[in-house]
């Protein structure tokens, strides 16, 4: 498949999504501060289905009315919403958002093993394998065997941020084979409302009533995560989608980190081990060949 040429405007638009994004990781630990890791995601989603909603009446989509429409609708917003979110919150609260952001970007190599394993059309070709060995070489580099050898509650947290990533890659499948044709304006709105019906029950019986009695820090960094690193940064996904396609769009995933990693060093004064940037610099290496450019470079066949 020949891949987009990006366009001056899709690469701003894309930096622009990377710091939303990158940005949400530090936003969240804020809120943590004051809410427990359910409670964030009940706001996250809740208010991003508003607003997405609201997008869906402004621009007269159709609302769906098929049942098995808002199954996958459910299904989605738990595999791309509940358990990431909720995974990698619990796990920003015993590491840096920093590191956060440098785990989440195996998302795309989790992506290409369960693409090959659901999709006849998905095989895993000598290069994709190459990309996915250097993928898991930077995640086993950042999280650090001693950590592994050593196993404690931070080790615990690296490792339930990797399962948000792989959770991710399952909705990428699931999304592939059950809302396929759906607007992507109504299919984030209806994601969100799916995973805000599973994680308000939990968040209210776990961690107690959702209140909007909260500091104004927190509500900021609600407000945040929610409004723009969520219901505006879908809808500025799609955006750059349309425009640079999906193999050019796994290029976020490389720009993300940096802001994540500055931005948590300049507000919260995080401070990342030097192996956490070695993992970083293996992974974008394996997303780098991943995508194929620099396959292409080098003059070889992109198999």
């Amino acid at each position: 498949m020949t891949q987009k040429s990006i366009s001056t405007r899709a690469w701003t638009e894309m930096l622009l999504l990377a710091a939303i994004w990158g940005a949400s990781f530090v936003s969240i630990r804020v809120a943590l501060d004051e809410v427990g890791p359910m409670t964030a995601v009940v706001h996250r989603v809740g208010w991003a289905a508003i607003v997405l909603w609201g997008v869906v009446l402004l621009i007269r989509l159709p609302i769906p009315r098929d049942p098995r429409i808002w199954g996958a609708f459910l299904g989605m917003g738990l595999l791309n919403n509940v358990i990431p979110f909720g995974l990698m919150a619990w796990g920003q609260l015993y590491i840096e958002s920093g590191l956060t952001s440098i785990l989440n970007a195996a998302t795309a190599i989790f992506g290409v093993i369960t693409a090959a394993i659901f999709f006849a059309d998905e095989k895993i070709t000598s290069r994709k394998a190459l990309g996915v060995l250097l993928g898991f070489a930077g995640v086993a580099t950042a999280i650090g065997l001693e950590n592994l050898r050593n196993f404690d509650i931070r080790s615990l947290a690296q490792l339930a941020v990797i399962g948000g990533t792989i959770s991710y890659a399952l909705a990428s499948v699931w999304a592939r084979k059950t809302l396929s044709g759906q607007p992507p304006q109504v299919a984030a709105a209806g994601m969100v409302t799916g995973a805000t019906l599973v994680i308000l029950p939990l968040a209210w019986w776990i961690e107690g009533p959702v209140t909007l009695d909260l500091q104004p820090r927190t509500m900021a960094a609600i407000g945040y995560y929610a409004i723009l690193g969520t219901a505006l940064a879908y809808l500025l996904y799609y955006r750059v989608l349309a425009m640079a396609g999906s193999g050019n769009l796994m290029l976020v995933t490389l720009l993300i980190p940096p802001f994540g990693i500055v931005l948590g060093a300049l507000l919260l004064d995080e401070a990342l081990r030097p192996a956490a940037y070695g993992g970083f610099a293996l992974l974008a290496l394996g997303l780098s060949v991943l995508d194929g450019r620099i396959w292409r470079l080098l003059g070889l066949r992109a198999r």
